[in-house]
């Protein structure tokens, strides 16, 4: 079975850093600013992160972003 890719090409430094969800969701929506994406897909990232546990959080970011 074979990982889903990601929506996005944009990749996100998280491996070996703090798993702090706020240090996540800056991370991420750093990374999605940096690649031009607009206001409105981030804040969709952000709402669709945080409308869970930190389970959600973490699955929220892998389905936009290739984590690295």
């Amino acid at each position: 079975m074979s990982t889903p890719q990601p929506i996005t090409n944009v990749k996100a430094k998280l491996l070996g850093e703090n798993g702090n969800a706020y240090y996540i969701l800056g991370k991420v929506c750093q990374a999605l600013r940096d690649a031009g994406y607009d206001k409105a897909f981030i804040d969709d990232y952000i709402t669709q992160a945080t409308s869970g546990d930190y389970d959600t959080l973490l699955q929220t970011t892998m389905a936009f972003v290739k984590v690295e």
